[in-house]
């Protein structure tokens, strides 16, 4: 690779994490393309020149971003040797770990501008739909393994796991009170619903 690649790429990676550090430090309403540089130790032009402006800069981060994490959750969910009930405690277990890294405030951030902002709607309604893919594939693993949930068929679940990870993120980063209402242990408890389906299925109850 030439120098002069090697350059332009330390340059979009250093403008990349400048903008989420920026981003989950001020939210979009403070996110200036003069702060984003000025934390990534460059010139504002930089960010035009990589990404056409302070929006596609956040966007490109949110991609890529989501990018790796869908396919760390794809990784577990198509492990065979985990059961399911373990599948969803380590995606209870990535919630946190989503947040500590910042992605949940850059999704939150983007989500809240999607309302207003076609362009960002259509990218964040992508990625929604890739979890919810990923959703599906649990859901449906479910029904093979345990049978049927009620009246759910898998698209039901799905659509209703999706949401649910959102407003619990959502709920988190408003600082909702875990001691009066632990949001956390209410979703982990679903798991314990897989378990116990689990169990019937492998007839030890």
């Amino acid at each position: 690779m030439r120098p002069t690649t090697i350059k332009a790429n330390a340059t979009k990676t250093a403008l990349l994490d400048a903008a989420k550090k920026v981003l989950v430090s001020r939210g979009y309403s403070g996110l200036s393309t003069r702060a984003i540089a000025d934390t990534a130790n460059t010139q504002m032009s930089q960010i035009r020149y990589h990404f056409g402006s302070k929006e596609g800069l956040v966007l490109a981060l949110y991609e890529y971003m989501t990018e790796q994490l869908i396919e760390r959750q794809s990784n577990v969910f198509a492990d065979k040797t985990q059961p399911l009930s373990k599948k969803w405690d380590i995606a209870c277990d990535y919630l946190d770990a989503d947040i500590e890294s910042g992605y949940v405030r850059v999704f939150q951030e983007l989500l809240a501008q999607g309302w207003s902002n076609p362009r960002i709607a259509k990218v964040v309604v992508t990625t929604l739909r890739q979890w919810f893919g990923l959703h599906l594939t649990l859901a449906k693993e479910f029904q093979q393994t345990c049978g049927s949930f009620g009246p759910f068929e898998a698209e039901d679940i799905a659509l209703l796991i999706s949401p649910a990870f959102v407003g619990v993120e959502s709920f988190i980063l408003l600082g909702w009170d875990e001691d009066s209402a632990p949001i956390r242990r209410a979703l982990r408890r679903f798991g314990n619903v897989i378990q116990h389906f689990e169990t019937i299925e492998k007839g030890e109850n």
